[in-house]
């Protein structure tokens, strides 16, 4: 979950180094850190905390130097110290390092026995060693690099420098992204294209087992046998221009903000508008011919997949199993010779989600992604790409990307209700129109940021909140939960609200809000019921509804914010705005950072 950058350049590159590592930042801000080579020696500087920290040092000493390696952390192995910050080095060889080495204790020991002085808590200054010790018996840079990975076990992208070697660095990845970017007589190494995108649009990801020697003038790549191969140099997308605050006081307010764009963006790739059909790239298999569908996700990603589940076996009669990606393939699960397996993931590079790939592939199904990031690994070893249209997100907490996600499901599970017969062509008109006019409607529920900002201040003073949904509420209220967790530290649970009486329901009294989300739909009756149950015991319900939800309800709940009325199908993505805004405007009440949560990283790659 670390953010690593190296670069060769015509100048000095410290300050080209800072800068990516802010846009590499939402990967990790427990430490930081970046080495040159001056003079062909090693240069270093660290800091605990924030890239800011960092800055501070290189004020008051400052590095020349026109190779370097950056490094943003996300603490695995060892606390968030300085002198755990990478990048690690001796003598001989600095680098940096995104990853976990799962057998470093074994190689620390060897390595120790053989005299070898190690300084950190982490697992990463096995790497240095291993390779100073190859370099120490006679190899070259590149023969050390090879032997190394020959003795890892784990996941790693690495960045790699060598004293007296000041026009070459040598990168190398297993289970950990990492691509090269190309240059005019300037060469880089980064964790993504994010971090990349100001200094060139020419981006080479280098696959599984593959290392590169990195010069000025171009990089040759050795895939994991040592053999000269070819990856295909791409122009990508991303653009640093999309990235900045704007007049936003943090990203996370912005990227609510940008829903309704993004949502429209996403559903003008998949959605016609004039015949109101649902058109996709080829799928690879036969819609017809699916008898099950397995989703699989983290996180937030998680919680469109439940939203799916209800809308693939509610609309398109398809039968889903639903599971989180770290737990999926540790199950064993038998999957249907030839089945739909979609994974939903931002930024396409979990790790879990990854893993979880190659076990369904093993199993025979075909894969479908649903990413935000077209480049990514996900899309990169996918039989079919579904991409989001949400643009970089750097709030560590997701916002633009989860609705979008659920807007590229939605447009699926119609295509898939369509080619089955699951759904009339009335039908599919009525749910098509429903879909583009959510963007509208997104901008509606904005207008209720300065009403859910004033209840905030009330949710800021709770120990402890519930979210109560039912059919694809729930998932919101998880996802609400989830959200008000990552960025004020409340602790807040969701619960099909069907269920509150079957324990949560001990836990209400006058302190506790509980957020009923309440779209006036078949379920409206039963929500109603349970928040009557709530308010019988004194807990204070702020309640999402439509006007005909507020009507009947309203004047019973503590607080209400008035939502559009549309079509229960496209309710959830709507529903997300208010909760969302809700989370962040306690964070700011209770000064939380918004943007980068304790403990917390955007893109989780190591298992």
């Amino acid at each position: 979950m670390c953010g690593i950058i190296g670069i060769i350049g015509k100048a000095d590159v410290g300050p080209l180094l800072i800068e990516g590592l802010k846009r590499l930042e939402y990967r990790g801000y427990d430490s930081a850190g970046i080495a040159t080579l001056v003079n062909g020696r090693v240069e270093r500087r660290r800091a605990e905390g924030k890239i800011s920290n960092l800055e501070v040092v290189l004020k008051d000493r400052p590095v020349d130097g026109r190779i370097g390696i950056g490094h943003t952390r996300w603490a695995t192995h060892g606390a968030p110290t300085e002198n755990n910050a990478h990048p690690h080095a001796d003598e001989r060889v600095a680098l940096v390092h995104n990853g976990i080495i799962e057998n470093f204790q074994s190689l620390r020991r060897e390595l120790t026995a053989k005299g070898r002085e190690f300084k950190t808590d982490t697992d990463t200054e096995v790497v240095v060693h291993l390779i100073s010790s190859f370099l120490a018996d006679g190899a070259t840079p590149q023969e050390a690099v090879q032997a190394a990975m020959e003795r890892m076990d784990g996941a790693f992208a690495l960045a790699i420098l060598f004293a007296g070697h000041h026009d070459m660095m040598i990168g190398a990845r297993r289970g950990s992204p990492l691509a090269i970017g190309y240059g005019d007589g300037e060469m880089y190494l980064g964790s993504d294209s994010l971090a990349l995108a100001p200094l060139t649009s020419r981006i080479c990801y280098l696959e599984e087992g593959d290392w590169a020697e990195v010069t000025a003038t171009g990089a040759v790549i050795h895939d994991a046998a040592g053999v000269v191969v070819d990856r295909p140099v791409k122009l990508t997308a991303t653009s640093g221009a999309l990235i900045g605050k704007g007049n936003y006081t943090h990203f996370m307010l912005k990227e609510i903000y940008e829903q309704p764009t993004v949502i429209g963006d996403t559903l003008h790739t998949l959605l016609n508008p004039w015949n109101m059909v649902v058109t996709m790239p080829p799928l690879g298999i036969e819609p017809t011919l699916v008898s099950r569908i397995t989703l699989i996700a983290c996180g937030t990603s998680f919680h469109a997949a439940l939203v799916a589940k209800y809308w693939f076996e509610r609309i398109a009669r398809i039968p889903v199993e639903v599971d989180i990606a770290s737990e999926f393939r540790y199950r064993g699960s038998d999957l249907p010779n030839g089945g739909l397996a979609i994974f939903i993931s931002q930024s396409g590079e979990t790790a879990d989600t990854l893993a979880a790939m190659r076990f369904a592939r093993q199993q025979g199904q075909h894969v479908l992604v649903i990413v935000n990031v077209a480049e990514s690994s996900m899309a990169r070893h996918a039989d079919t790409v579904l991409l989001t249209q949400a643009g970089p997100e750097i709030g560590v907490a997701s916002t633009k990307a989860f609705t979008t996600q659920l807007t590229v499901l939605a447009c699926l599970v119609l295509f898939m209700a369509a080619k089955r017969g699951a759904i009339d062509r009335d039908r599919e008109r009525a749910l098509c129109a429903a879909l583009t006019e959510v963007p509208g409607r997104a901008n509606e529920v904005l207008i209720h940021n300065d009403r859910i900002a004033e209840i905030a201040h009330e949710v800021a003073e709770a120990r402890d909140v519930l979210y109560l949904g039912r059919g694809t509420g729930y998932p919101i209220a998880l996802e609400g939960a989830l959200k008000l967790k990552e960025i004020s530290y409340i602790h807040a649970e969701g619960y099909a609200a069907g269920e509150m009486k079957h324990g949560p329901i001990a836990l209400i009294d006058e302190n506790m809000p509980i957020i009923v989300i309440a779209p006036s739909d078949e379920l409206f009756d039963k929500t109603a019921s349970n928040m009557q149950e709530v308010i019988a015991r004194g807990g204070r319900v702020i309640f999402l509804s439509d006007k005909a939800g507020v009507e009947r309800l309203g004047d019973m709940a503590a607080a209400t914010v008035e939502l559009p009325i549309v079509d229960p199908f496209v309710a959830p993505i709507l529903y997300t705005i208010p909760v969302q805004l809700l989370a962040y405007h306690v964070a700011v009440a209770k000064g939380t950072d918004v943007d980068q949560p304790r403990n917390l990283a955007k893109s989780v790659t190591v298992e």
